[in-house]
């Protein structure tokens, strides 16, 4: 299947996320950061606007999105938090608490995240927790939130203990996807959200997973119409899965596809040597040949999904040195255990999972130790 050309690429794209008096709208396209402000003129906010963000984006962006927000009557209080996993903490709400505070943001004024996955979490759980809950407004600048962390309302910080345990379902006013802002990100980037976009083909997607075979480079090399439509494709799944289970009570589960696993070994290896993506992949393949393991998957389907994986340039293999019993433990503490049943998200075929439950430990404890042999 090549890659789609034609007028439709240089329109911008909207999503809808249909979750009554909480519905939104995602727009996505080139050169729209200076939209926000027009956009936010819809809403009836206050005249200020917390805007969060990190040292590594450009600020070309923030001076874009500080100009529309001025144009459009809004006095703009900049904060600034440290980029990655590690500042993704109490600590750092309470700074920004502090800043809201001091400044007198009141509950019609809304808080902007400008960044990735982290500086999204961090600011909608501010925005969900300040005065009890502000708007808030998503502006993501990497892949990997784009087509998935600014999408849903899942808004986090973490805890020693681990990833995103402390949180809320908290859903933005709008999201705003420049795809402009992909082409200054690492490759390293791009192929970490590379992971995600994979992951919403192999849970719900057969055509879309053929397409992403076929145009997967095109996506490696920052091609503008390509991305457009894998960022669209991309939210248009997580939105339909979120409108039918905004509080993960059901199928919204099948959006972990990975995670279990990923989250596993960020944890195991203090954050630093994976990126989310990079992670989430190894816990796909995984999941691909444990699925193939119980007799869920044929091999054939485990084959493809591993193969575009590898072909993103992104890890399908455990690192070394992980032991069985440390994965187990981190399963066990993960949040979608219930009942003291571990939980994975297993594919069927390529655009079916299921969400597995209950599963005897000793046969965990078989197949990885098989994973680990596997590598050494």
């Amino acid at each position: 299947m090549p890659l789609l050309v034609g007028r439709e690429y240089n329109l911008m794209k909207t999503v809808m996320v249909d979750l009554e008096e909480r519905s939104y709208r995602i727009y996505i396209g080139r050169g729209i950061l200076g939209n926000l402000g027009s956009y936010m003129k819809e809403f009836n906010y206050g005249n200020k606007t917390l805007l969060v963000s990190n040292p590594k984006i450009p600020g070309k962006y923030g001076l874009i999105l500080k100009e529309s927000l001025a144009q459009n009557g809004f006095e703009v209080i900049t904060g600034e938090i440290g980029d990655g996993e590690a500042h993704k903490t109490l600590a750092t709400a309470e700074i920004l608490y502090d800043l809201a505070f001091t400044c007198g943001l009141d509950r019609r004024c809304p808080v902007i995240a400008l960044g990735g996955g982290v500086t999204g979490d961090i600011a909608g759980f501010v925005a969900a927790t300040y005065l009890r809950g502000v708007p808030f407004i998503q502006v993501p600048t990497t892949l990997l939130a784009q087509v998935d962390s600014s999408v849903g309302g899942k808004v986090a910080v973490n805890h020693p203990r681990g990833k995103n345990i402390i949180g809320a379902f908290y859903q933005p006013d709008l999201v705003l996807a420049d795809t402009d802002t992909l082409a200054t990100l690492p490759v390293r980037e791009i192929r970490s959200g590379l992971a995600e976009v994979i992951k919403h083909g192999v849970i719900a997607d057969y055509q879309f997973f053929e397409w992403l075979e076929e145009n997967i480079e095109q996506l490696q090399n920052f091609d503008p119409e390509a991305l457009a439509h894998a960022v669209a494709v991309s939210c248009r799944i997580k939105a339909r899965v979120v409108e039918k289970d905004e509080t993960e009570h059901g199928l919204r589960a099948i959006l972990n596809f990975g995670h279990t696993v990923g989250h596993a070994v960020e944890a195991l290896t203090g954050y630093l040597a994976f990126n989310h993506g990079e992670a989430v992949a190894i816990g796909m393949a995984v999941a691909a040949r444990l699925s193939v393991n119980m007799g869920i998957l044929p091999e054939k389907e485990s084959t493809r999904i591993i193969n575009l994986i590898r072909k993103a340039g992104l890890p399908v293999d455990l690192p070394e040195g992980l032991l069985p019993e440390g994965l187990l433990g981190c399963f066990q503490r993960d949040k979608k255990v219930s009942g003291g049943r571990l939980t994975f998200v297993l594919p069927e075929r390529i655009g079916r999972v299921s969400v597995v439950r209950g599963i005897d430990k000793s046969k965990y404890v078989e197949f990885f130790n098989k994973e680990m042999q596997n590598i050494i």
